[in-house]
C-alpha cells in the first residue's frame, strides 16, 4: 500500500467513524505504528485532521467551557429526543441524582408529573423545571454557585453526597474519549460528578454524538464507571461497538 493510499484510507475512516486508532489502523494497513503515526503527523500537517495519544479525530478533540445558555441551542433536538428516552428507565418510587448540563435540563422538563420519584440535584436550572411536580421530592444540594452550568460544586456538595444512596445517576458530560473517559470542563464539577457515580447503582449518561472524540479539562471518570449512554443516531457504529465491547449498553434515541 502506498502513502497515498493509506492517507486516503485514514481520511475515508476519519469521515465514516470521526475516529481511527493507531493499533487498528497498524493492523489494518499491515504498517507498523511508527508508520501510522507518520501518516498521522503528515496530515496533520496539512490540517487534515488532529492527533491524540495513540489516535487521531477529524476535529480537535478538546472542549473550552461554555455557559448553558450557548451550550441549549446546540444539537438541541437531539438533548430532546434523548431526554425523551431517558425517561423510559425510570420507575415509581426511584430515588436518582440528576446532574448539571443542557440534556438533563431536558430530562428535567421531560418528567411526567404523575410519577412518584426522589431526585436529589446540584444544578439550580433542574430543580426549578421539577419546582411544580407535587409528585417529586425535591434534594438541593448547596455549595458554591457555578454560574456558566447554573449548578453547585465545592466540599459541601460532595459531603452531602456521601449521605445518601440512590438507584441511578443521570449525567450530562462535555466530551466522552475512548481511552481517556469520561470529561467536563471544569475541575471542581468533575470532582462532584465522581463522587455522585460513587452514590448509585447504576449511572447513565446523556451525551449527544458531537460530544464523542473530544476531551474536557476535568476527567469525571473512565469508561467503566458508567452503565448506559444514551446518545442520538448520528453516533457512528464504531463508538457502539467500541462501547459495547467495554460492557457499556448504548441506546439510541
Amino acid at each position: 500500500m502506498t502513502i497515498a493510499e493509506r492517507h486516503k484510507l485514514i481520511l475515508e475512516k476519519l469521515q465514516q467513524d470521526g475516529y481511527v486508532s493507531v493499533a487498528e489502523l497498524s493492523r489494518e494497513m499491515n504498517v507498523t505504528m511508527v508508520t501510522v503515526r507518520k501518516d498521522l503527523k503528515a496530515l496533520e500537517d496539512k490540517g487534515l485532521l488532529f492527533r491524540t495519544h495513540g489516535s487521531a479525530t477529524p476535529v480537535s478533540p478538546y472542549v473550552n467551557d461554555r455557559s448553558v445558555s450557548e451550550k441549549k441551542s446546540v444539537q438541541s433536538k437531539e438533548k430532546q429526543l434523548i431526554a425523551q428516552k431517558a425517561i423510559e428507565l425510570l420507575h415509581e418510587n426511584d430515588a436518582v441524582i440528576v446532574g448539571s448540563g443542557t440534556t438533563v435540563v431536558y430530562f428535567a422538563q421531560a418528567i411526567p408529573k404523575y410519577i412518584p420519584l426522589t431526585v436529589l440535584t446540584g444544578a439550580m436550572n433542574v430543580t426549578m423545571a421539577l419546582m411544580e411536580h407535587a409528585s417529586i421530592e425535591l434534594v438541593q444540594l448547596g455549595g458554591v454557585v457555578r454560574k456558566s452550568s447554573s449548578s453547585v460544586v465545592g466540599h459541601y456538595a460532595e459531603s452531602m453526597i456521601r449521605d445518601f444512596a440512590c438507584s441511578m445517576l443521570f449525567l450530562s458530560v462535555d466530551g466522552i474519549d475512548l481511552e481517556f473517559g469520561f470529561t467536563t470542563s471544569n475541575m471542581m464539577e468533575a470532582h462532584l460528578n465522581a463522587k455522585m457515580i460513587q452514590a448509585v447503582q447504576k449511572t447513565i449518561i446523556l451525551a449527544d454524538s458531537s460530544k464523542f472524540g473530544k476531551k474536557s479539562f476535568g476527567k469525571i471518570g473512565a469508561l467503566e464507571d458508567v452503565d448506559i449512554i444514551i446518545s442520538d443516531h448520528r453516533l457512528s457504529s464504531h463508538y457502539v461497538q467500541k462501547l459495547e465491547e467495554k460492557g457499556i449498553e448504548v441506546i439510541l434515541a
